[in-house]
C-alpha cells in the first residue's frame, strides 16, 4: 500500500470514481464464454476483466498426485503482462501468482464436493487481462460461476468482496488507487447460504468496531453479489 496522503481518495465525501462509500462498482457476468472449457465464466468489475475456465473432474495426471478419496482441486491464477496501466507484469507465474492460486484453491475445497470425484483432477485457470485493485475478489466470483456451469456439485456459491479504510473512513470495494494508497484493505468471500467465511485477509491495521462494521458491509454487498451471479446463470440456461 502506498503512503497515507500521497493521493486524496474522498472529495466532498464521494470517491474519486463518484462512488459512494458503501457502493461497489458497476458488474457484469457471463456464463460460457470458452467453447473448449467444461464451464467458464467472464467477470467484469469496473475495470477488472476476468475469465475463468473449469476442465474436469478428469483423469489425473501425473497419476502420483491422485487420491483415492477425492478429487484434487488446481488453480492457476495469472495477471496478463499488459493486465495493469502503472506497470507491465512479468510474463509466467510469479509470487504473487502463486499465492494467489493457493489462496483461490483453498477457497473451493471447504465448498466443491471433491470426495464425490476420487483420484481425478478438477483444474481452473484464471485470467485477469485487466487489473485495478480487488482482482482476488474478482476471481473468485468467475470461478465461482465457471463451476456451476461445469456442473461441478458444490455446497455453495461464493461470493467476494473487499472493505477498506480511505481517508480515515471504510469503504467497499476498493479500486486500485483506494487499494494502492488507502489505509487497510480486507478482502472477505463468503458462502451465500450460511455465511460461512471462507476468505479473511488484511493488509493495514482497522479496529475491532470497524472490523465488525466491515463485516456488515460486506454480507450486504455479497447478497447483491449472489443477485448478479443468479441471473447470470438463469440466462444462461433459460429456454
Amino acid at each position: 500500500m502506498g503512503k497515507k496522503g500521497e493521493v486524496k481518495l474522498l472529495v466532498d465525501g464521494k470517491r474519486t470514481d463518484g462512488r459512494k462509500l458503501d457502493e461497489i462498482r458497476p458488474l457484469k457476468m457471463v456464463i460460457g464464454v470458452l467453447d473448449n472449457a467444461d464451464g467458464s465464466a467472464y467477470v467484469e468489475w469496473g475495470n477488472n476483466k476476468a475469465y475463468a475456465g473449469v476442465f474436469g473432474p478428469r483423469e489425473c495426471f501425473p497419476k502420483f498426485l491422485a487420491n483415492p478419496y477425492k478429487a484434487i482441486l488446481r488453480v492457476h491464477y495469472n495477471m496478463s503482462a499488459f493486465s495493469t496501466k502503472h506497470e507491465r507484469m512479468r510474463p509466467g507465474p510469479g509470487r504473487r501468482s502463486m499465492e494467489l492460486s493457493e489462496v483461490i484453491t483453498n477457497v473451493f475445497e471447504n465448498v466443491i464436493q471433491l470426495e464425490k470425484f476420487p483420484n481425478t483432477a478438477i483444474d481452473v485457470h484464471v485470467e485477469l487481462v485487466q487489473a485495478d485493485g480487488g482482482t482476488r475478489c474478482t476471481a473468485i466470483n468467475a470461478v465461482s460461476l465457471a463451476l456451476a456451469d461445469a456442473g461441478i456439485p458444490m455446497k455453495d456459491l461464493v461470493q467476494a468482496v473487499s472493505i477498506g479504510k480511505i481517508d480515515g473512513q471504510l469503504a467497499l470495494d476498493l479500486n486500485g488507487d483506494e487499494d494502492n494508497y488507502g489505509e487497510a484493505d480486507m478482502p472477505i468471500a463468503l458462502a451465500n447460504r450460511n455465511g460461512d467465511i471462507l476468505l479473511l485477509q488484511m493488509d493495514g491495521l482497522l479496529t475491532k468496531e470497524e472490523i465488525n462494521t466491515a463485516m456488515g458491509m460486506a454480507g450486504e454487498a455479497c447478497k447483491k453479489i449472489y443477485e448478479a451471479q443468479r441471473e447470470a446463470l438463469i440466462k444462461r440456461y433459460e429456454v
